[in-house]
């Protein structure tokens, strides 16, 4: 497994790592424990988790994600792995998360404190924050409105806080999460201008049918030295195929109604059925190209996989060692010229 340094940051992560955000309600513990160990005999050194998970979010199963992902890593060697977590923003209505917290002082030292025990070691390698405290477009939505920006906290503050728990040991590195590129560069500035810790990575999704990565945030992240973990590399199973050859197929989609809505756009089926063709006229299975093609973009940092079997994660581990044809390049990018980012 190829492994890749995170921005200007001493931690080098497997090109593939694991995301976690199944464990405690699709898997329980013991699943979790056979994907960590099956991942990590594959090479995977990088985990990822947030406080809010596991999803859908509820309050009854919040912070069981952290936990079953604790109760593993306790037997582990801790110096040969990565651990990455997330503090909840606000705006989303997790009330059963500190009353829906903003990303100050007070939150965030309650929230390492909370994800810190769940998942029972002394650091976290690195802590992210998951969502903008203050407003932006995401999860679907694709047009800034400035009518709804509100009162939040200032960058300079969030970042003061974290450096004092950079401080303290508790945490190594810092990162964001479903980020622009104004904020990722307001965080930069803020960081040099101050002398607080530079953010190393932002964890945004990024897949065939969502490259808008590459506009703004790619030449933000060149410059400022900023790696990228892409999140949901095969679209919530939609460029595996599966929804195609049976729209009720068993999944996140069709599990959860209403938690893919950033899927459900007119050309996504047509888009993720032309991905399709390509990669089955290639001779690749549709999640061998998908994750090939998101985890050999100059910019990635690393690839965050989601499975809920080891058959699953067996397959998208195998997409390690791939790489795309220049044929098959051309074929996306063609597709991507008639479809662009159906799925932003």
């Amino acid at each position: 497994m190829e492994l890749r340094q995170l921005g200007e940051s001493d931690l080098h992560v497997s090109a593939l790592s694991l995301g976690t955000m199944t464990f405690g309600e699709q898997n329980s513990e013991a699943d979790a424990y056979a994907q960590l160990d099956y991942a990590v005999s594959r090479g995977v050194n990088f985990i990822d988790a947030a406080e809010m998970y596991p999803v859908p979010p509820r309050a009854e199963t919040q912070g069981r994600t952290e936990s079953h992902i604790g109760s593993w890593l306790k037997h582990q060697r801790r110096d040969k792995l990565i651990v990455a977590t997330k503090i909840a923003g606000p705006s989303r209505g997790f009330a059963w998360i500190r009353n829906s917290p903003r990303i100050d002082r007070q939150n965030l030292e309650a929230a390492i404190h909370d994800s810190l025990k769940r998942l029972q070691t002394d650091y976290i390698d690195l802590y992210q924050i998951h969502w903008p405290d203050r407003y932006v477009p995401m999860f679907g939505a694709s047009s800034y409105d400035a009518s709804q920006e509100h009162n939040t906290v200032p960058i300079t503050e969030q970042l003061q806080a974290l450096a004092d728990l950079v401080k303290t040991g508790k945490v190594r590195h810092i990162g964001l999460s479903n980020e622009t590129p104004w904020g990722v560069s307001e965080f930069v500035k803020c960081a040099e201008k101050m002398g607080l810790p530079k953010i190393i990575t932002v964890q945004n999704a990024y897949h065939l049918m969502n490259r808008s990565f590459e506009t703004g945030l790619a030449e933000v992240c060149h410059h400022a030295k900023v790696g990228l973990l892409a999140y949901s590399p095969l679209a919530f199973g939609h460029l595996t195929g599966k929804y195609l050859a049976d729209p009720q197929a068993k999944g996140r989609i069709t599990l959860f109604p209403g938690f893919g809505q950033r899927y459900a756009k007119p050309n996504v089926p047509v888009a993720s059925a032309e991905y399709v063709r390509i990669a089955r006229e290639a001779g690749l299975s549709p999640a061998t190209m998908a994750l090939a093609f998101a985890r050999t973009r100059w910019f990635t940092g690393s690839v965050l996989l989601g499975a809920t079997n080891l058959d699953q994660l067996k397959e998208n581990l195998d997409s390690a060692e791939v790489m795309l044809s220049a044929e098959v390049l051309e074929k996306i990018e063609s597709v991507h010229k008639v479809f662009p980012n159906p799925a932003p």
